[in-house]
């Protein structure tokens, strides 16, 4: 399967509401975060754990999709534009769109950088 295919997939299932069945089947154990506001996650469990705590934030998911996904297959790197509709439970609902950068080592993501908006 392709780095493409891949990255497709994980966000194929996000689109199905399966963020952290995504996140499971698809992320290093040593994996990097970066956010755009600059915080650094590492490794597989705390960023598992802030997945966790921001779906725990959400009331209701009413949809997510890819805008945009190109790879370079020879360097195992993806580049996603994607975007998720959510109600969270203080009843704001928010688009969110994000660009991410998912640098791949064999089947899973080592390192991944969000560039988005974080005023929003």
């Amino acid at each position: 399967m392709s780095y493409y295919e891949k990255a497709k997939n994980v966000y194929d299932m996000m689109a199905q509401g399966k963020l952290l069945e995504a996140f499971d089947k698809y992320y290093d154990k040593d994996v990097i975060m970066i956010e755009s506001t600059g915080e650094i996650r590492k490794g597989k469990d705390a960023n598992r754990k802030f997945q966790a705590d921001f779906m725990g934030t959400v009331k209701e998911f009413h949809g997510a999709g890819i805008k945009s996904l190109t790879s370079n297959e020879k360097e195992g790197v993806t580049m996603v534009e994607s975007w998720m509709d959510l109600t969270f439970k203080d009843g704001k609902r928010s688009m969110m769109e994000e660009v991410a950068v998912q640098r791949w080592k064999g089947d899973q993501i080592a390192n991944e950088r969000f560039y988005y908006n974080a005023a929003m």
